[in-house]
């Protein structure tokens, strides 16, 4: 027999015996490979960097519910690298993730120390025994669809009444339009809810754009006398009306950066506020003075006063703290609303001292300013000219009064 087919035929056996026999092998290998995955506690490579660079809570879980990797956030709501995963309603979660193979989505109410916090909690299978759970914190995003919600309610209930009254008056109107006397009668009334609705308009709008997203436009180097006087005459029609005595004081020469309107609004805000809230034949203070690197406009009056329990209410849009009163003076609830929201927009704060028969005291407090030129108070050597008998700044005029 011819030796080349022999040789030739047993080079293909070999071959195929090798070809079997690295096919066993590779097998063997992936199911080694497979075993050992579907058993391995170790992180994915690069898994451990990526939860140490997020900003939200994330742990890595595995079937034991041990967290063996976890991100910094996490250590707030608890879930610390090497602690066992507490929580039913997050087991649960991680249990059906595992069983389905896929991720599984939940909206959860956890606690972030002794804070109640909602949470969208997500769970993702990473291999066999281990469990990704990233949550994502929706707490304030919910405050502020609440807020919204609230708004919207509210806004549209403090709308009836004047919309209500002006219709009712207008067919008043039309009902005595043989009677002059009762057609002005009812007309002034008309006119004053007009007025009225005009306002409550007006502050939601500017509520509204405060409250907005956008950056403030119109900033300058503002004088804070120019703010004080301005606030001043808006308010002095209202305050010779209720017989109250206006009195400014303080230091003159301050500065702010901010838009002048807005500071203007706020500031008349707080006297108007303090006007309503006076007794009549009463006395309001406007004073001003630099504190450190600040600038506190203080208005100050000796009315009903706040208790301590609702001083932080005060600052809701539509809350009045004498609703009787508001109804006559035809307030709209929003004044301290658009103060706050208008400081905070110039990075500032507004602070309240109150007690209950003694008075008020609304301060503004920003940052100062030193324009290119200008010669502040603080600076100056002597004191600054009081204006009347009872002049000084608004904290003087309470002065024994506050703790």
């Amino acid at each position: 027999m011819d030796p080349l087919p022999l040789a030739l035929l047993a080079l293909g056996m070999g071959v195929l015996i090798g070809v079997v026999v690295t096919a066993v092998v590779l097998l063997a290998l992936r199911a080694r490979e497979r075993a050992r995955v579907e058993t391995s506690l170790e992180i994915p490579n690069g898994a451990r960097d990526v939860l140490q660079g997020m900003d939200e809570t994330a742990i890595v879980v595995d079937t034991s519910l041990l967290i063996v990797a976890a991100s910094a956030p996490a250590e707030m709501f608890g879930m610390a690298e090497g602690s066992n995963l507490s929580g039913d309603e997050l087991r649960a979660l991680l249990r059906r993730a595992r069983s389905t193979g896929h991720a599984q989505v939940e909206t959860l109410r956890l606690r972030r120390g002794a804070e109640p916090r909602s949470v969208v909690a997500r769970a993702t299978p990473i291999t066999p025994r281990l469990t990704l759970l990233v949550l994502r914190d929706i707490t304030e995003r919910e405050r502020l669809e609440e807020m919204r919600r609230d708004f919207v309610a509210n806004t549209s209930h403090e709308l009836k009444t004047p919309v209500g009254a002006v219709t009712l008056l207008a067919e008043a109107i039309e009902s005595a339009s043989d009677d002059p006397e009762q057609v002005r009668y009812f007309a002034g009334r008309l006119t004053a809810e007009a007025t009225r609705l005009g306002q409550l308009t007006s502050r939601i709008m500017n509520l509204s754009r405060l409250q907005s997203a956008e950056d403030l436009t119109e900033l300058r180097d503002v004088s804070i006398d120019e703010v004080v006087t301005a606030a001043l005459e808006s308010q002095a029609v209202a305050a010779d009306s209720a017989g109250i005595t206006v009195v400014r004081g303080g230091d003159r020469g301050l500065y702010v950066r901010g838009d002048v309107q807005i500071l203007i609004e706020a500031v008349g805000n707080l006297i108007a506020n303090a006007i309503a809230y006076s007794p009549a034949g009463g006395q309001v203070g406007v004073g001003v003075k630099r504190a450190d690197d600040h600038v506190e406009i203080a208005v100050t009056d000796r009315g009903i006063g706040i208790p301590e329990a609702e001083q932080e209410r005060v600052f809701e849009r539509f809350y009045r703290a004498d609703q009787a009163r508001s109804r006559r003076t035809g307030g709209t609830g929003l004044g301290l609303s658009i103060v706050k929201h208008a400081v905070q927009r110039h990075g500032g704060e507004v602070l309240l001292w109150s007690r209950p028969g003694r008075g008020s005291t609304f301060t503004i407090r920003l940052s100062a300013v030193e324009p290119a030129g200008a010669v502040t108070a603080h600076k100056k050597s002597k004191k600054p000219r009081k204006s009347k008998k009872r002049a000084g700044t608004s904290a003087e005029l309470v002065k024994g009064d506050q703790p």
